[in-house]
């Protein structure tokens, strides 16, 4: 009897199958990573729009009415759209002040809120 050296084909396609469910993995997260990444940085942008909306409104020193308005925003290269809506809160002295900002096709991507004083 002479002893067999190496691997059948059965150990071979075995080890392929393993090797491809693993590569297939790999490579999910390695978009789904990518995907995060993205969905970051349009946020990121899109907060400091918000922010800077805002902030000119502190700045202004003027209280706000109620209502609703359109405001534009460029960041990094991207334009992004939003609107600032201006409601009543129970204390006649304080308006809450909600910054939505949307993608280019509409979609919300957050919602800033505070409110402000009058001055």
């Amino acid at each position: 009897m002479r002893a067999s050296k190496g691997f059948t084909l059965i150990e071979v396609l075995v080890a392929l199958a393993v090797v491809a469910v693993t590569l297939g993995a790999g490579i999910k997260a390695a978009g789904a990573l990518t995907g995060n990444a993205q969905r970051l940085a349009e946020v990121s942008t899109a907060q400091w729009c918000a922010d800077n909306q805002i902030t000119g409104l502190r700045l202004a020193k003027v209280f706000p009415s109620v209502g609703d308005g359109d405001f534009a925003c460029e960041q990094l290269g991207r334009s992004f759209s939003g609107r600032l809506v201006v409601r009543p809160t129970p204390n006649p002295n304080f308006r809450r002040v909600d910054a939505q900002v949307f993608n280019e096709v509409g979609e919300p991507l957050l919602t800033l809120s505070t409110v402000l004083g009058r001055y």
